[in-house]
């Protein structure tokens, strides 16, 4: 098999890992033109500074010992298989490099052999890239649950990220549709991780010189739909796994029903809204100081998809609203619908020096349609009536009343 027919295959097999995404565009060279695009192959990821950077996304190999239903590798599907060796990865790598395709690499696998045989092919590509290429891109690549322990660290003094995907958000699921898989094997190279990286931060201020160690941390992978986990179950364990395991981040990735089994649920699509509203709900626990018991409560324990999880909580707590926006503290200002860490921080600033008014207000980045509601500047009230949480929320889900309301409101302050 040529090593284009290779990219194809692996690329493509590589597409339902959401740790980067895809381009999702082909366009041909054209005379007189300078390069091109294509499906496979290079994707989109963003660095913790905001920049946009592109990765080969492609798996070492698809050829795969276990037999996870709902995975298009699993064991027992007939498809066509193939491996690029650890030479033949390092050579695309540094041709694209060269030519300014990528910034770097994300690298996969199926298990082949064993989760330690395929962890020593992954080292011995990082290994090459590092120390014979002097590659000093991006390198993100997969830490494999029921490793030696010896062989995730030496792959982390490699690469700059690290991630171990949780696959499925509970143990039922796993012995259910992952059975060769446990929720203990998967959080035990997590914590393993964990404790290097903490180790290595108290060390490295000790000593002129210290091996790297995944600098950019460890991330993980959840399924969400392919089991019947409801969203809250699917919060607290990413609200403990950020506590407990020092994740950078957990991706989501809605069920994407390309396999038939028993097990398996019958979807007409990908939930995507539910899992947009996951990573709205995951954004509330890292940067909004939410806990996953205030975001969902057991009385309600999925998201409404109506309204995002911000704006059902104020709605769910809207006893304690209008708030002031010149004296709410900031913690409150971070829970105001509209507003966010951003406009929080500048609205704290601005308000030092003297008390905002309605247009300084409204030019300082909030989203005013859906701030008004909850706020008053210097007293006064802009929104629908703070009587009625209801008729708020149908506000703010109906384009058509959205509409009416702003046209009433030509002339602002009502009270």
């Amino acid at each position: 098999m040529d090593i284009m027919k290779k990219i194809s295959i692996l690329a493509d097999a590589a597409k339902y890992d959401v740790s980067c995404s895809s381009s999702g565009s082909r366009r041909n060279n054209t005379p007189g033109g300078l390069g091109n695009g294509a499906y496979s192959g290079i994707c989109h990821s963003w660095a913790a500074d905001g920049r946009c950077i592109s990765l080969l996304k492609i798996l070492m190999t698809n050829h795969c010992i276990y037999n996870c239903e709902y995975c298009i590798n699993r064991r027992s599907n007939d498809i066509e298989r193939t491996f690029l060796s650890p030479e033949e990865i390092v050579e695309i790598t540094i041709q694209f490099y060269r030519r300014n395709y990528i910034e770097g690499l994300f690298l996969s696998s199926g298990i082949i052999k064993s989760p330690d045989y395929t962890t020593e092919l992954l080292i011995k590509t990082a290994k090459i890239l590092r120390k014979r290429e002097n590659f000093n891109g991006y390198i993100h690549m997969k830490g494999i649950p029921g490793t030696d322990p010896a062989l995730i660290y030496e792959l982390g003094s490699y690469v700059d990220r690290m991630s171990v995907n949780m696959e499925l958000p509970s143990e039922q699921a796993l012995k259910l549709l992952a059975p060769q898989k446990t929720k203990a094997a998967i959080i035990k190279p997590m914590q393993f991780i964990h404790t290097k990286l903490v180790q290595h931060n108290a060390e490295k201020h000790l000593m002129k010189y210290k091996t790297s160690f995944i600098p950019a941390g460890q991330t993980t992978q959840m399924i969400v739909g392919a089991s019947n986990e409801n969203d809250r179950h699917i919060l607290k364990l990413s609200e403990s796994l950020y506590k407990k395991v020092s994740l950078k981040r957990i991706y989501y990735s809605a069920y994407v029903p390309v396999m038939q089994g028993k097990n398996l649920p019958t979807l007409a699509q990908p939930p995507l809204l539910r899992e947009n509203r996951l990573y709205q709900a995951d954004w509330l626990l890292r940067y909004y100081h939410f806990s996953a018991d205030e975001i969902l409560t057991e009385q309600n324990p999925n998201f409404d998809l109506q309204l995002d999880p911000k704006t059902n909580w104020a709605l769910r707590n809207w006893n304690i609203f209008p708030l002031e926006i010149n004296t709410v503290p900031y913690e409150l200002l971070l829970r105001i619908p509209g507003i966010g860490v951003r406009s929080a921080l500048r609205i704290r600033s601005a308000r030092r020096s003297s008390s905002l008014s309605y247009e300084e207000l409204k030019n300082i980045g909030i989203v005013w349609k859906r701030a008004r509601h909850f706020i008053t500047c210097r007293g006064k009230y802009y929104g629908a009536g703070f009587q009625d949480p209801m008729l708020i929320r149908e506000i703010l889900i109906s384009k058509k009343r959205q509409s009416l309301f702003e046209q009433f409101s030509l002339f602002e302050g009502q009270v």
